[in-house]
């Protein structure tokens, strides 16, 4: 099956969440919940491997990776208050999960090996990786290849070729299953003569696993998944555009807000109205304006390096002690109110990422209210900004591990610096100039969290993109050059990104591993 393009509420905007990190905590906990729904009873023991060489090995802890497979493996929804205490919860029903830390040469950073066992005695291997900002992909099953995003509902089943020639069930399976989005069939598993029939469907197939076992005598095993992504995927699933050059070229001769062609895009993904992309838009604005207003009264979190600081700023400011810039310091306050949300695991909205999810919701949020905006023009920022990540979504990565923190909040500041020209009244060209010099700005910014912390330098990290993309949009609007054109900035980024040390990706280089750093993760650890 060809890759389907990305879709703003799967990919860019969300998943809404608890925890430091996306592609730690909502990676690790989808990638459990598609676990879970392969087995046929209660879970009963998990082992996990990550691979020596990749982020995982040395960030699964601090980072809420524990937590967030925990969580995923008891069918605990990530906003659920309960999710922070996952791991204790599965003790306490007896469900035995494991981590590891071995070397098997993991192709990706964020490599998942798991092995499941349920109540009735029944396995599943499964290998997944955390692509980034909470995304994931499911790449083996049983020792077989597969690819599963969580868009659509899946079939699959295990047919025993001894039974039957692969070439019978091929037949059989083309016969009972007329209506699925894509079929496919793979003859090399682990355990010899069987082949894998992979199903996926846009719609809920009618057929049950046990239909299927009672129709085909050649299938030995079937699993069923459901979706868990927001927006649904088909086969016939077609997007005007995918790059800023194509938009441009799409906009051409339409007479069309900025923010527009964003709505038009998701509901071509998505398959629903305009209407519904702008009210679930404005729906997640919501969510962050809470992150702000929740952050703003103040968090307390035991186990963490920063305590609340975001209510600093207005106090600084009415005492006449800070530089003046009411919009500037209001994108600050709100951005660190948001990131002290995160990493206190209240609700916030990854925008692209959690890492980075301080940036572009502060910035918007922080710059509607500073000039007395309402919703639905933060809403509408928002949507343009979307539009960008889906443009390095679709040539890039918003994986740290994979590009360093560039991809998170160097992509943050992009798509924000698009989010303010269209909430100031600017043109399309003009956001996609903001968005491609903001981006060119923060080229090469390194993934170094100190105390395997999701807090320093990101706080600082994202009050700079926020900065960054005020700066940017004003610098568009005035008129000035962006020089590069932004889908040659993105691939120059992601040049960039892969080229970066493995230390400076989202492990223990940089400033993580300084002696403050390691004083202070020693000091964290002894609180627990």
């Amino acid at each position: 099956m060809k890759k389907l393009p990305p879709s703003i509420f799967n990919d860019i905007i969300g998943p809404v969440m608890r925890g430091p990190s996306s592609s730690h905590v909502a990676g690790a906990s989808r990638i459990a919940d598609l676990v879970r729904q392969s087995l046929d009873g209660d879970v009963a023991k998990v082992v996990v491997d990550f691979d020596v060489n990749g982020s995982l090995a040395e960030s699964h802890d601090g980072h809420g990776t524990d937590m967030g497979f925990a969580g995923g493996i008891l069918g605990i929804d990530m906003t659920d208050p309960l999710s922070l205490y996952s791991e204790k919860i599965a003790r306490e029903r007896g469900v035995e999960i494991e981590f590891r830390v071995l070397d098997y040469g993991a192709s990706h950073p964020n490599n998942y090996r798991v092995i499941a066992r349920d109540s009735r005695g029944r396995s599943r291997s499964w290998e997944g990786v955390s692509v980034g900002g909470g995304m994931i992909e499911m790449r083996k099953y049983d020792g077989f290849d597969v690819s599963i995003a969580g868009d659509f509902y899946e079939l699959l089943f295990t047919a025993d070729t001894k039974r039957q020639s692969a070439d019978s069930v091929r037949r059989q399976i083309l016969e009972l299953f007329p209506n699925a989005d894509s079929v496919r069939i793979t003859e090399s598993g682990q355990s010899g003569q069987k082949m894998l029939i992979e199903l996926k469907y846009s719609q809920a197939p009618n057929l049950s696993p046990k239909d299927i076992l009672s129709r085909l005598e050649c299938v030995v095993d079937v699993a069923y998944l459901e979706p868990i992504l927001p927006t649904r995927s088909s086969a016939s699933v077609e997007v005007p555009f995918k790059t800023a050059a194509e938009l441009l070229e799409y906009a051409d001769g339409r007479d069309l807000k900025p923010w527009e062609y964003a709505v038009i895009y998701e509901s071509r993904r998505g398959g629903v109205s305009n209407d519904e992309v702008f009210q679930k838009m404005r729906g997640l604005v919501s969510i962050m304006e809470k992150s702000v207003d929740e952050g703003l009264r103040g968090t307390a979190y035991e186990d963490r390096i920063l305590g609340a600081q975001a209510r600093k700023i207005s106090q600084g400011a009415d005492e006449g002690r800070l530089v003046p810039g009411d919009v500037l310091n209001s994108v600050v306050q709100c951005i660190t109110s948001i990131m002290e949300v995160k990493s206190s695991m209240g609700v916030i909205v990854a925008a692209p990422t959690a890492g980075s999810c301080g940036c572009l919701p502060g910035t918007l949020v922080g710059l509607g209210r500073s000039l007395g905006m309402s919703k639905e023009e933060i809403t509408k920022g928002m949507l343009m900004a979307g539009l960008i990540g889906i443009f390095i979504a679709e040539s890039a990565t918003f994986a740290a591990e994979v590009g360093g923190c560039q991809v998170e909040c160097g992509s943050g500041s992009s798509m924000a610096a698009a989010g303010v020209v269209q909430m100031m009244g600017g043109d399309l060209a003009e956001s996609l100039d903001a968005a491609s010099m903001a981006l060119q700005n923060m080229t090469g910014l390194a993934c170094d969290p100190v105390a395997n912390r999701v807090e320093v330098p990101c706080l600082g990290k994202n009050v700079m993109g926020g900065s960054n993309a005020i700066v940017c949009a004003n610098m568009a609007l005035a008129g000035y050059d962006k020089v590069i054109p932004l889908d040659q900035t993105i691939e120059a980024i992601y040049d960039i990104g892969i080229s970066l040390p493995l230390e400076l990706r989202c492990t223990l280089g940089g400033l993580g591993k300084t002696k403050t750093s390691a004083a202070i993760r020693e000091r964290l650890k002894a609180r627990r």
